[in-house]
């Protein structure tokens, strides 16, 4: 069996708990919501929000969905690293631009009704 790009990487759930923890912090602060304001926004506990945060706790995707929603951001955000080196930085801008074209096509579709 093929090893993983992320076990190749050595990326551990404790990297992934941290690097959750930062993007929702970063998040939350360029709204300026506190983790209590959060916590009502998603139906959740100050105490988890708190966890997870602090890496004390793993989330799911439905906690990621519920975050997405509640900061109206996409779920990728919670997942880009603070630093990106620049071969992967141009692969990432690469994939946004791909993501930013599909949306306008997708709403020139909608709204007039024409590619």
């Amino acid at each position: 069996m093929e090893e993983s790009t992320a076990a190749k990487n050595g990326i551990s759930e404790s990297d992934v708990r941290r690097l959750i923890s930062a993007n929702l912090k970063r998040l939350r602060a360029i709204q300026k919501l506190t983790q209590s304001e959060i916590a009502r926004m998603t139906g959740l506990s100050d105490t988890f929000i708190n966890d997870i945060e602090n890496c004390k706790k793993g989330i799911s995707d439905k906690t990621i969905a519920k975050f997405s929603k509640a900061l109206d951001v996409e779920p990728y955000q919670f997942f880009l690293p603070e630093n990106m080196p620049d071969d992967k930085t141009r692969v990432f801008i690469g994939d946004l631009n791909n993501s930013f074209e599909k949306a306008m096509r997708d709403l020139t579709r909608h709204y007039l009704g024409k590619e």
